[in-house]
């Protein structure tokens, strides 16, 4: 199925679950602009919705409940991304207001999340910076996972700075990021290559930069 259809069927079924205020927020609080990070942001690097929760109710410090614009949720893994309009409700927020919205975002911090913001002209209007910030926080966890493989430590951490970066890495980078010989980069990263974990980028007699291969981008997917 394409966007729309999983779409549909991922807030289908949060409603059909939901209750009380749990559903009035879901039903009032999941907007146009949640839709486009959706859309813009997450659908192009991961074609599902698995692990990602709308409109997510949290304790409040102050003893009542609060609600996560999107909170993905694994074992050891909460990270909240939150989409900010910019309007008259914003430029006409009252200090108490905006101290509160600090104290709860350091309260989400305390509390072992990770907190993500975008604006929503970040959504529309440069998608794939916001596709790369996403990437790299999430893909620092999938990183984590490469310790259960068989690769070499070098090869390992060549893995973790194309992950972390979110686009393609030149053997100049990985060169100052590992303080290795560029023979010895060059090496690494052909290496990567002929298993399948980077793909060449540019360049086509010398290769001028790579790619994280299919192989390592179904990992993360599979991961989420």
């Amino acid at each position: 199925m394409g966007f729309e259809e999983e779409y549909q069927a991922f807030i289908k079924a949060h409603l059909q679950v939901r209750t009380g205020e749990r559903l009035r927020r879901l039903q009032e609080g999941h907007s146009q602009a949640e839709k486009m990070f959706l859309k813009q942001v997450w659908w192009p690097l991961f074609y599902h919705f698995r692990y990602l929760h709308p409109e997510y109710e949290v304790n409040d410090f102050k003893d009542g409940k609060r609600y996560l614009d999107f909170a993905y949720i694994r074992p050891a893994i909460r990270i909240c991304f939150e989409i900010d309009g910019y309007g008259p409700h914003l430029k006409n927020i009252s200090r108490w207001q905006f101290s509160d919205n600090l104290e709860r975002q350091n309260q989400l911090v305390i509390d072992g999340w990770t907190v993500i913001r975008f604006s929503y002209d970040q959504v529309m209007e440069h998608p794939r910076r916001c596709q790369q910030f996403v990437q790299q926080v999430i893909g620092r966890w999938v990183g984590d996972g490469l310790d259960q493989t068989s690769l070499s430590i070098v090869e390992k951490e060549v893995l973790r700075l194309a992950i972390r970066k979110g686009e393609a890495i030149s053997p100049v980078e990985v060169q100052k990021y590992l303080e290795l010989s560029d023979k010895t980069v060059l090496k690494v990263l052909s290496q990567l290559a002929d298993k399948k974990m980077l793909n060449p980028a540019s360049g086509t007699i010398r290769v001028r930069s790579y790619r994280l291969g299919d192989q390592v981008k179904l990992s993360i997917r599979s991961n989420k």
